[in-house]
């Protein structure tokens, strides 16, 4: 007989058809995954149940979160994947390492995604000899870095034989989980609830009383059952207090009955529901130190279930036992467990049971716990990291330490999102310390930067952070007002934070990278961009000067302000080797779309589509949003009407600016010049870092095609105010083609073909060969116009760079030759994703290789790779070498 006749599945016929259809396609090998929420007692754990039941000829691996485990990193992940830890030689030696780091088996530092990656493989290995069945109960309760690598295999395997399945308490706060497939479980209907309360309760109801408790319960299904062992059938006839919830409801039955229990077993009962992992061996020892007769307590037990592993019979059983013991009896069990858990083999689950055993401060347990924080943080394991060193906080006494704690724990939060338990922590940090005062209102300003409210905006925190560091710490002042000019021009206020650093007392070192670039940022706000361009240059020049390495996308946009292309590159392929380097998920991405914004204006389309990729499989891995300007850059200067329409509209208020600039290239492009005109204009108008310089050859060509030639001749002013001031072949060239569309001067035209030509700026050489090609074309000049039209044509159709292309067609045909017919390639048809395998096979990488970098699973590389070989017309891996379009 079961527990209780909630296990009885009585209403659930829809929920089983749906799990059973689950089954069926794993073993077809179409995996997928399914989250079950509901309310406590709705019947989530039973369907799972039914499930393991259903999964014949599966694997099925179980896991379940825990309450008070919820702080130890990978613990339920370990859990899940402790059957098949034998296999983990199998994995190449990066993701073997992974998990063995995460587990506690080896030291260094991982990653949550990484871990996902190596999980994935892990299982792939297994499913060669059965399909699998992935159980997780109580995801409510997962450890941050469990749920986020469970949630990331679950979203990988749909070419898998692999059923993942979880059961998730609601409401809860689990955001890993939620963009999975999921389906919530309501109360049962009147009709089953009467048939399953008929199940339960053989004696004869009273009509009054029957309806009394289908009324409390709302077809919650354990409620149904315990209802009338908590209150009684007298209690119900009678009337009854109404509780505060269902879930009250059914702990307070299971209270009900542990409150019978003799002490000796109630306190047994205690140590169980407070050790997570339900270990056999560390309950008896732990009993045995309290000094309880474990043979004659653990005799007849209610709820709990001894044996191979120690299992309450519901999860509202687990927290009525461990809420209903006394804050003393529970100190007991967590200090028994403590001394019985192994200081070696887990040194972070003996330090949290001694902090959940202190009654006040203790230096010893909160040092353990910090080093716990530690261990957790290169474990990946941040949100852990934040749990420990917040609790440690609390057990320290001296202040200055406890405040270091706090700082680090708000640290840890802001980087899991835990945006208002940081706000919270930092509201208590003291402001005496002036360095500690100061880290304060550095991570005030972060938080304000992510959460995009408060009284104050975060360069206010940056700036009062560099203020009180000036006198002690001017170096790092400097950095602060270095930050603060950074998030400025990122923000807007720029003027504001300029007039504030000025004021500022001399801060450190004149002649590091850093100084200059701030002395530069503030001279180029005050006094132009001749002046700045002078202290600036050789900075920006230098790639690997170490302040681009800390604030790469602040060198990148004074790079595009100074046209520079080399250290524009050089700054961001510096950015990706770091984030490859770290490892950082954070990092990488931004140095990604940096270079691949860098090589869509090289005109090298595959492989900046191919960067692009690997930044978008890198956000949907990390349920991050894609970093959209290098796919806006991408469109416009490829000149797609359609897709880059639908791409602006899909952008927030913030990518404005990028949206006009490229708005305004896909409509010169075109020849659509009014519009390209209102675009330029406003891009310019704003007059941000970067963008509103890059817009300004855009404005140029505009104003002139649409007769504004006074706005022309303006924006040209200002456009070689920035290329003088970087005196690179990027902007030499861009400003001798926009002079020579101002001053109609021949050898301007003939200047920037020839600083164009030695350079990798395919595009803009090609688009100096059609402005001069259609120049000469206006001036009579046809056979000239013909050379310079056709060269034109024949460049950005290879490239690619399809509405400027079409311009130069016109243009051609205008001077009475046809332009070669371009046949439409084969690698159109490839999404970006499809472009960025089929380069990776090409160069020799396996589908286990390509499905590591882009976080899928060997056979959705296979199945991508079938629909490549389709469109191409291929049959081989080894033919796709052969395929100059993916290149």
């Amino acid at each position: 007989m079961p527990e209780t006749y909630a296990d009885v599945l009585i209403g659930r016929q829809d929920e089983i058809r749906q799990l059973d259809a689950l089954l069926q396609a794993a073993r077809e090998g179409r995996g997928g995954a399914l989250v079950l929420r509901g309310e406590p007692g709705i019947g989530k754990s039973v369907l799972l149940r039914h499930l393991d039941e259903a999964a014949t000829g599966f694997l099925v691996m179980r896991a379940s979160g825990a309450e008070f485990e919820s702080e130890l990193p990978f613990a339920a992940l370990h859990q899940l994947l402790a059957p098949v830890t034998g296999r983990l030689m199998a994995l190449p030696p990066p993701y073997r390492k992974a998990l063995e780091i995460a587990f506690g088996l080896d030291t260094g530092t991982s990653d949550p995604f990484l871990v996902g990656v190596a999980t994935l493989g892990l299982l792939v290995e297994t499913v060669r000899e059965r399909p699998l069945l992935c159980v997780v109960d109580d995801a409510q309760w997962l450890d941050r870095a469990s749920a986020e690598a469970l949630a990331f295999l679950a979203r990988r395997v749909s070419a898998e034989p692999i059923a993942v399945v979880f059961a998730a308490r609601e409401p809860s706060r689990l955001p890993e989980l939620d963009d999975l497939p999921a389906h919530t479980l309501q109360g049962l209907g009147e009709a089953d609830a009467r048939a399953l309360l008929a199940a339960a309760i053989r004696a004869p109801l009273d009509e009054r009383v029957r309806d009394r408790i289908l009324a409390e319960a709302r077809g919650n299904p354990l409620a149904l059952v315990e209802l009338p062992r908590t209150a009684g059938l007298a209690g119900m006839a009678g009337g009854f207090a109404q509780p505060d919830s269902v879930p009250s409801v059914i702990e307070q039955s299971f209270r009900s009955r542990l409150e019978l229990l003799p002490p000796a077993t109630r306190l047994l009962v205690t140590v169980a529901a407070a050790d997570p992992i339900g270990d056999p061996g560390l309950l008896w020892h732990a009993a045995e130190l309290l000094g309880i007769d474990v043979a004659a307590a653990a005799e007849s037990v209610p709820l709990v279930e001894f044996g191979t592993r120690i299992r309450f019979s519901h999860p509202l059983a687990r927290s009525a036992a461990y809420r209903a013991a006394a804050p003393e009896e529970r100190r007991r069990a967590h200090g028994a467990l403590a001394a019985v858990t192994d200081p070696v083999v887990d040194p972070d689950r003996r330090a949290w049971h001694r902090a959940q055993a202190s009654a006040g401060p203790d230096e010893q347990v909160a040092a353990e716990l910090e080093a716990s924080a530690t261990r957790a943080q290169e474990r990946g394991g941040i949100a852990a990291a934040a749990a420990f060193l917040e609790r440690s906080a609390v057990l320290t006494i001296s202040p200055v330490q406890r405040t270091e704690r706090v700082l680090a724990a708000v640290q840890a939060k802001l980087s899991v999102g835990d945006f208002d338990a940081a706000a919270d922590l930092l509201s208590t940090v003291p402001t005496y310390d002036p360095s500690q005062a100061a880290r304060a209102d550095l991570l005030r300003g972060r938080l304000s930067f992510v959460r995009r409210r408060g009284d104050e905006g975060p360069t206010e925190y940056l700036l009062r952070a560099a203020a009180r560091l000036a006198a002690s710490d001017p170096a790092w002042a400097r950095e602060c007002y270095l930050d603060a000019i950074e998030m400025g021009l990122l923000l807007g206020g720029l003027d504001h934070v300029v007039e504030a650093v000025r004021k500022a007392p001399p801060s450190g070192d004149p002649v590091s990278g850093a100084a200059a670039v701030l002395t530069g940022l503030i001279s180029l706000v005050s006094d132009g961009h001749p002046a700045a361009g002078e202290i600036l240059g050789p900075v920006v020049s230098d790639a690997d000067d170490e302040v681009w390495a800390r604030r790469p996308s602040l060198g990148f946009m004074v790079a595009t302000e100074l046209w520079d292309f080399d250290a524009l590159y050089g700054i961001a392929s510096r950015a990706v080797a770091a984030g490859r380097e770290s490892g950082s998920f954070h990092a990488l991405p931004i140095g990604l779309a940096m270079q691949a914004t860098a090589t869509v204006h090289r005109g090298d389309f595959g492989a900046a589509m191919e960067l692009i990729s690997e930044e978008e499989a890198i956000a949907d891995a990390t349920g991050a949003a894609p970093l959209v300007y290098p796919r806006l850059h991408l469109a416009a200067i490829r000149g797609r009407r359609k897709e880059a329409v639908e791409l602006f509209a899909s952008v927030d208020h913030r990518m404005s600016l990028s949206v006009q600039w490229a708005t305004a290239v896909l409509n010169n492009g075109l020849a659509d010049y009014q519009a390209a005109l209102k675009a330029a204009k406003l891009a310019v108008e704003y007059g941000a870092v970067g963008t509103a310089g890059l817009a300004l050859p855009e404005l140029v060509e505009a104003a002139m095609r649409c007769g504004e030639a006074e706005l022309a001749a303006a924006a040209l002013a200002s456009l070689q105010e920035r290329v003088q001031a970087g005196r690179q072949a990027w902007g030499l060239g861009v400003e001798a083609y926009a002079r020579a569309m101002v001053t109609e001067d021949e050898s301007a035209y003939q200047q920037a073909i020839g600083l164009l030509d030695d350079s990798t700026l395919v595009v803009y050489r090609a688009r100096a060969h059609l402005l001069y090609g259609e120049w000469l074309r206006r001036q009579g000049r046809r056979r000239d116009a013909r050379s310079e039209l056709r060269l034109a044509h024949e460049s950005l159709s290879d490239l690619g760079v399809e509405a400027f292309a079409e311009r130069a067609a016109g243009e051609l045909r205008a001077t009475g030759e046809q332009a070669r017919s371009r046949s439409s390639k084969a690698s159109e048809q490839l999404t970006m994703q499809e472009v960025h395998i089929a380069r990776l096979v090409a160069d020799g990488s396996t589908s286990k290789e390509v499905a590591a970098k882009l976080f899928l699973s060997p056979r959705t590389v296979d199945a991508h790779l079938r629909n490549i070989f389709r469109k191409l017309g291929l049959t081989s891996r080894r033919q796709l070498r052969g395929v100059p379009e993916i290149r």
